[in-house]
């Protein structure tokens, strides 16, 4: 069996959000109060500004976490284990009821198209009590693929 080679392309803002507009899994990773890192996995979208964006709960640790230090880093994945990822680091805002119904339409359009009733969907939100997090995109590594250095493959 061939030998997967490891890739890694550096990428400008566009091509990054092509890249995470087409990939909803992420590892989000916040900081806890004693300074020690929280992973969440989460699934994500990118919004019409680029920024990275993901449904949640006013009171999960992801947002406890962003409300008292707003830098955040997300690694992106693919749908396959083995194939390519990003790492991103932002600053994130967490956005609540009602301030929150509409940046969540826009969420679900990002990762699942048009919803069959939008009024069912905001009032659904609400009963939920959901929030929204958004990512300001500061920086970003390549994207990467794992495998073999090319000197071994």
């Amino acid at each position: 069996m061939p030998r997967s080679i490891a890739t890694n392309e550096t990428v400008d803002r566009a091509a990054l959000v092509d890249f995470l507009s087409t990939r909803h899994r992420a590892i989000l990773m916040t900081t806890k109060a004693d300074g020690a890192p929280q992973l969440s996995p989460v699934t994500c979208g990118v919004d019409g500004e680029g920024r990275l964006v993901i449904s949640t709960y006013p009171k999960r640790a992801k947002v406890v976490n962003i409300r008292r230090e707003p830098k955040v880093s997300a690694c992106v994945l693919s749908d396959e284990w083995n194939d390519q990822w990003v790492q991103l680091n932002g600053t994130a805002e967490v956005l609540d009821l009602p301030d929150s119904v509409e940046p969540l339409v826009d969420y679900f359009r990002a990762i699942s198209g048009e919803h069959p009733d939008w009024d069912e969907y905001r009032e659904a939100m609400v009963k939920q009590g959901k929030s929204i997090i958004r990512v300001t995109i500061d920086s970003w590594g390549p994207i990467a693929k794992g495998g073999f250095p090319a000197e071994l493959a």
